[in-house]
């Protein structure tokens, strides 16, 4: 499939490339994350690529980029997929993370990228539960590099989606 099942909401996704309308989304959901100043540098239906600075904000006490912080971009590189499917469905959709699996291949020592390409299977795993009511769970892949193509680590993210019962 190269195309999602419905149409992705072009204005979630100008709002998330945008600096000032990310750094809104940050400041009122994701404190921590506009903190440590993730940013978004790719978003559309198909990709996100989220960065992670290098810096006093994220570093251990061992001059490379915490786990932790390496975690939370690598899980908004996955999830800001999430929330544009749902969205585009203008349905309720819960989602979760249920399960989290990670390698650290490399010392990041500089900023870095984290780019998950699973958006048509999330619109899909998305589309699915809206038209079924059951329940979908979804492994979704992200791959952490330096600005020199060196991979630091990778993730997959087990996402639950419900489409939530209206009251």
């Amino acid at each position: 499939m190269t195309q999602p099942p419905f149409p992705a909401d072009e204005k979630l996704i100008k709002q998330m490339r945008s600096r000032l309308g990310f750094g809104a989304f940050l400041g009122a959901k994701l404190p921590l994350a506009a903190f440590a100043g993730l940013r978004i540098d790719e978003f559309d239906a198909s990709k996100c690529a989220v960065s992670l600075p290098f810096g006093w904000r994220t570093q251990n006490p061992f001059q490379s980029i915490y786990f932790a912080a390496q975690c939370m971009a690598a899980e908004l590189s996955t999830g800001a997929l999430a929330m544009l499917a749902i969205q585009s469905s203008n349905e309720s959709v819960a989602m979760l993370v249920t399960n989290m699996n990670a390698s650290f291949g490399k010392k990041a020592t500089m900023r870095s990228t984290f780019v998950c390409e699973d958006g048509l299977k999330v619109f899909e795993a998305i589309d699915h539960t809206i038209q079924t009511g059951e329940g979908v769970t979804l492994n979704m892949h992200t791959i952490g590099r330096m600005p020199n193509g060196e991979q630091i680590s990778e993730f997959t993210f087990e996402w639950s989606f419900r489409k939530r019962r209206r009251k």
